[in-house]
C-alpha cells in the first residue's frame, strides 16, 4: 500500500503497513492495490528528492549544485526497495496531466561525481502509464542508489512519447 500526504507527516512510520509519503501533495487514501507489506521496524525510510521535467530530456548536470537545484522538486519518504512503478504512481498523484494512459516516465539517478566537481547521471529505466514493462519492478537499491543521490524523471505525454520498445505490454 502507498499513501501520499501533505507536509512532513510521520504517518509512514505509524502502524504495520508499508507506506510512501509525498511532499507536497493532496491527501490520497489508496494509490495502488498491491498486497500490503509489513514494515521492517529496523529500517528507517529515506527522503528521496525527485526532480521532474516534461521537455523530453533529463535536467542538465549544471542545474545541480549545492546552492541551486531545479525548481520542480518533489520530496518522497520511501525505502530503498521502492520500485519505479511505485514512484510513477506518486508522480501521477502530484501531476494530473501525467495520469493519461501512455504517458512515459524515464528515470535517472543523479549523483556526485567523486573524480571531479559536479554531478553525473545514470539512466535506470522507464515506465508507462497503463502498460506493464520490465523496468516496473526495478528498485532504487538494485540500481546502486545511495542516500543523498537525486532521482530525475522525464515525464512525456502520450502524444509525444517515444515509440514503445518490445519491453512494454498493455495491461
Amino acid at each position: 500500500m502507498l499513501a501520499a500526504g501533505v507536509g512532513g507527516q510521520s504517518e509512514c512510520l505509524a502502524g504495520w503497513r508499508r507506506k510512501m509519503v509525498v511532499q507536497p501533495s493532496v491527501m490520497q487514501e489508496e494509490i495502488n492495490k498491491e498486497p500490503e507489506k509489513p514494515i521492517d521496524q529496523k529500517t528507517c525510510p529515506l527522503l528521496l528528492r525527485v526532480f521532474t521535467t516534461n521537455n523530453g530530456r533529463h535536467h542538465r548536470m549544471d542545474e545541480f549544485s549545492r546552492r541551486n537545484l531545479p525548481s520542480s522538486e518533489l520530496q518522497i519518504y520511501t525505502w530503498m526497495d521502492a520500485t519505479l512503478k511505485e514512484s510513477t504512481s506518486l508522480v501521477k498523484e502530484v501531476y494530473p496531466e501525467a495520469r493519461k494512459k501512455g504517458t512515459h516516465f524515464n528515470f535517472a539517478i543523479v549523483f556526485t561525481d567523486l573524480k571531479r566537481p559536479g554531478y553525473r547521471v545514470k539512466e535506470i529505466g522507464s515506465t508507462m502509464s497503463g502498460t506493464k514493462g520490465t523496468d516496473d519492478s526495478t528498485t532504487l537499491q538494485s540500481q546502486k542508489f545511495q542516500i543523498g543521490d537525486y532521482l530525475d524523471i522525464v515525464v512525456t505525454p502520450p502524444n509525444q512519447a517515444p515509440p514503445p520498445s518490445g519491453r512494454m505490454r498493455p495491461y
